[in-house]
């Protein structure tokens, strides 16, 4: 058994103390972080390291940033999104793990305020994962596509579906992709599990939104269909939320048959 987790830890110096906690705790066998907010020359490797685990980055200053935290040695590692070599942020970071598991690590844009550029960016991006996935599944690899989608894919992920009528979390184009990336064939880990609504993996850290729950689920693990054959469990682990100098989003993770 592979349990694969997926965190947005905004800032990993930042919630590093709460990030070694709950590896020790959970002990996943491949954790894959999104929005580290560091170059590679300052990751917090080493501290990684000794519980354990391989770490490869793709980090960028105070903006974005992903990495992948595995206990067998990555391998394959890919650096950009496929298609996308001339972006400059740092969202997309893969590579195989215990032989055999295509893992992605994705920080998805914002793409907010729409009507933007950075609205834009995002859909572009997104068609770009699209394309990716498409040619990934060709393959019939065990793959694992996770991390911050930033996507509310429909109205039962949001506390308050009216107040993100014109988010472009929840624009039409934008679900619109992602739906399109489900068609092909993929699995969403937690949702195929865990059928109640309003579950959630972030909380803005404004207006007491964690103290009522006003969250959004935006964090998604979406398995190839070899992957999918091998689910065993998976769901959200909300503790890491309530804790001191907490990340706005919790853990995701999965439990695969491998």
């Amino acid at each position: 058994m592979v349990k694969i987790a997926s965190w947005n830890v905004n800032s990993i110096r930042a919630r590093l103390k709460n990030l070694i906690e709950w590896l020790n705790e959970e002990k996943p066998e491949v954790l894959l972080l999104q929005e580290t907010k560091t170059l590679d020359t300052t990751f917090p490797k080493s501290e990684l390291e000794d519980l354990g685990y391989n770490v490869v980055t793709l980090g960028q200053k105070s903006y974005n940033g992903v990495a992948i935290l595995s206990k067998s040695m990555p391998e394959d590692i890919i650096y950009c999104l496929p298609g996308n070599e001339d972006d400059d942020q740092a969202r997309f970071i893969e590579a195989t793990v215990y032989n055999k598991v295509r893992v992605a690590s994705i920080y998805l844009p914002n793409g907010n305020p729409i009507n933007t550029e950075k609205f834009d960016y995002k859909l572009q991006w997104m068609n770009h994962l699209y394309s990716h996935i498409k040619n990934s599944l060709e393959s019939e690899e065990i793959c694992v596509f996770a991390g911050d989608y930033n996507v509310i894919e429909n109205d039962n992920d949001v506390y308050d579906p009216i107040a993100f009528k014109d988010d472009a979390l929840t624009h039409n184009r934008t679900r619109d992709i992602f739906k399109k990336i489900n068609n092909l064939g993929i699995t969403n880990a937690f949702k195929v599990l865990n059928k109640t609504s309003h579950q959630y993996s972030y909380w803005d850290y404004q207006r007491g939104s964690w103290q009522k729950d006003n969250g959004l689920l935006i964090d998604h693990i979406l398995l190839s269909p070899e992957a999918s054959d091998l689910l065993l469990k998976s769901g959200i682990d909300r503790k890491p939320r309530g804790k001191q100098k907490a990340s706005d989003h919790t853990p995701i993770w999965c439990e695969l048959d491998i």
